[in-house]
This record gives C-alpha cells, structure tokens and sequence, in this order.
C-alpha cells in the first residue's frame, strides 16, 4: 500500500519528501509511526466494527465467539465473562468470582471489585437515572458509558472496535528495525510506553484506569515477559476470558502470566501448587 508524501522545498532550491502523517518540527510524530498497510488484509480498517474484534492477523476476528455474540457490541461482548447468569447486570460478586476464576488471588481480586465497581458503576446507571445503585451493579447495556479518558482509543464512544486503532498500537510502540512489520509481542516496558503516551491533560482517572488495566492485561497473558497480541486481541473481544476460565479446569491448567492465585505458574513454568 502506498503512502502518499508531500514535498517540501527551501529557498536554496533544496526539495525532500515526508510521508503525510509526520511533521519534522514533532519529532514524536517521526517515533510513533501508524501502520499503513492494515486495508491489505482488513477492508476499511478505519470504520469502527459493531460485532467483531478483527486484526491483520485475524481479519475475522473471534469468528464463533463474535458469531454467538453478534447482538452485543464489541465492549459489552469484553465484559460478558462478567455477567454469570446473562441478566445484563454485574454484580460485584460476578466480578469477585471472575477474577477468581482468571487465577488471580484474594488480594488482587478485592482491589479489582472495589476500583471497578466504585468507580464505573455510576456511568453504567446515569443512563437510565440520576440516582445511583446502592449494590454498585453495572449495567450491560450502556457498558459503553464507561468509556474514559487517556484510553487506548481502541473503542469508540459507543462500544465498537477500530481496527486501525489497535494495528497502531504495535506499529508505534513496539521496537523494530526500519523496513520491517511491526511485531506481535509486546514487552512491559513497551506496554508502559504506550500507557504513558495515551495519557491526556488534567485526567488523574483516566491514568489510573489505563494503568490498571494494562498491568492486569500484563499479569494475566505475559510469558516470558512480554504480551501476545493475539492474547491482547481476545482480550478486547472477551474471548480470552472463557478460554482461560476452561483451561484452569484442566491439569495443566492456564499457563501464562504471574500465577497471582490458583496455577502457580511462572512465565510457563509451574512453582507451586496450592492455589491462594
């Protein structure tokens, strides 16, 4: 695909060419390069998608999942995990028993339910009536009110997944050599550079959430110290959340991430076996 240019010149008589999405005095503009060539494999990339959670990779996205799923948006499939019994109300017991269930431990899963619910239950409500619910229940179908500042702008104001949005998240923050595709691996490091580089003036909430958010992603998927994006796609979707729910009941249990409550594993390897 190719991207178009312009073409500068100077009273010497000097011309050079620079792709339309930098500015030479922004040299941030020059480090955090989106990816150009997503409309190869994903028609219009840039048309947010209701139901399904596509990538280069995965063009299709979560296919039975998204198939199953297909009268929910993208951001309410994310959180359908969290609603056990399919009323469209999350109890913060379906949020304890969901962090659970991931393997993270009582500490971790405590923390999880109070800043979730505490803080996202209101926007979740405040669609319907000012007053706010006294069990701090979130509501499925206005999920997309929680939508906040200093995010990833991966979702749009009403639940649906920019394709294009999540291409660039790899593209300008994972570490390359010029010429070559961005990478599907991502390190902590890279992952922190990318939360910090969302962040947006006068939004000490949004920071915090973003944060949170990436550091569980971080400690639920990482192996080896690095995140898949595949991992990260079905994260997005919610499909990776079943997946790992069904692989605890197994022997081998869920491989990856910190083992922060009940497989013990390590970056793969597995150290213990009483679950906390």
């Amino acid at each position: 695909m190719m991207t178009a240019k312009r073409t500068f010149s100077t009273n010497s008589s000097q011309t050079w060419d620079e792709p339309t999405y930098v500015a030479s005095r922004v040299p941030i503009t020059w480090q955090r390069l989106p990816r150009t060539d997503t409309e190869n494999n994903i028609l219009k990339p840039y048309v947010p998608r209701a139901t399904s959670a596509p990538s280069f990779e995965q063009p299709r996205g979560s296919e039975k999942f998204s198939t199953r799923y297909h009268e929910y948006s993208v951001m309410q499939q994310h959180c359908l995990y969290w609603d056990r019994d399919e009323d469209g109300i999350i109890w913060p017991r379906d949020t304890w028993v969901g962090f659970r269930d991931l393997g993270f431990n009582v500490l971790f899963s405590f923390l999880a339910v109070l800043f979730i619910h505490a803080s996202m239950s209101f926007p979740t409500r405040f669609a319907t009536t000012y007053v706010p619910d006294p069990f701090f229940r979130l509501y499925l179908a206005y999920i997309h009110k929680d939508k906040h500042g200093s995010d990833s702008g991966v979702f749009d104001s009403y639940g649906r997944f920019i394709p294009s949005r999540f291409e660039d998240i790899w593209s300008q923050y994972t570490r390359r050599s010029s010429g070559e595709p961005p990478r599907t691996r991502m390190t902590l490091s890279e992952l922190w550079e990318f939360v910090k580089g969302n962040r947006v003036a006068a939004d000490p909430f949004g920071w915090v959430a973003a944060a949170f958010e990436w550091l569980t992603t971080f400690l639920l998927v990482q192996q080896r110290g690095e995140v898949e994006k595949e991992d990260v796609r079905k994260i997005f979707d919610g499909s990776l959340f079943f997946e790992i729910r069904e692989a605890r009941k197994t022997k081998d249990g869920w491989n990856k991430g910190w083992g922060l409550g009940g497989d013990g594993f390590i970056g793969g390897e597995k150290v213990w076996y009483i679950g906390l």
